[in-house]
């Protein structure tokens, strides 16, 4: 023996497998980046004045989770998800990130289940259709925790999710051309 010890070989010994993995978290990183501009952005739109309904928005931000889903792992998907939660809620304040996290992570869970048929039950406007009302359910049941008061899933979800229904559409055709010209990641 030549009184080396034995060191299990790691990720970084192989270089193939550090590049993969640096891939990996680099396209992490560029989607948490573009989710958060457009939560940001999707701020500016005055969607209100076209659908009088408090707090509705278009759900950009929904954009990356698809592709995320469809084209990086769940875990990937969800680590997208909670970083663009916090960081967004740095800039526009920390009641953000209760309603973004409640939202996002029922959307996040509904789309992957509806999701897994590849296809073959759901197309990406009827999972991201699904993820945009499911989206509001959390949102909803955060406010209803939050206020103590119940009665806000009764008078304010069914607006929401009609409204949620409606604006799925365009977050899938947003996100179905990018999908389609990124097949891999």
């Amino acid at each position: 023996m030549s009184g080396r010890t034995f060191r299990p070989p790691s990720v970084t010994d192989h270089p193939h497998a550090v590049s993969a993995y640096v891939r990996r978290l680099v396209a992490d990183g560029i989607l948490v980046s573009l989710a958060v501009v457009l939560s940001i952005v999707e701020r500016w739109i005055p969607l209100n004045f076209l659908i009088p309904v408090p707090g509705i928005k278009l759900g950009l931000a929904n954009i990356v989770t698809l592709f995320a889903l469809y084209r990086l792992a769940f875990v990937d998907a969800a680590a997208i998800l909670v970083v663009r939660c916090v960081l967004t809620s740095l800039f526009l304040g920390p009641a953000s990130l209760v309603f973004s996290l409640f939202g996002g992570t029922c959307a996040l869970l509904v789309m992957a289940l509806l999701r897994r048929g590849d296809g073959r039950a759901f197309s990406v406007y009827g999972v991201s259709m699904a993820g945009a009302a499911a989206h509001n359910i959390g949102q909803v049941a955060a406010a209803c925790l939050i206020l103590q008061d119940l009665s806000l899933a009764t008078s304010y979800l069914p607006m929401l999710l009609l409204v949620g229904l409606l604006t799925g559409i365009p977050t899938a055709a947003a996100a179905v051309p990018v999908l389609r010209r990124l097949k891999k990641i």
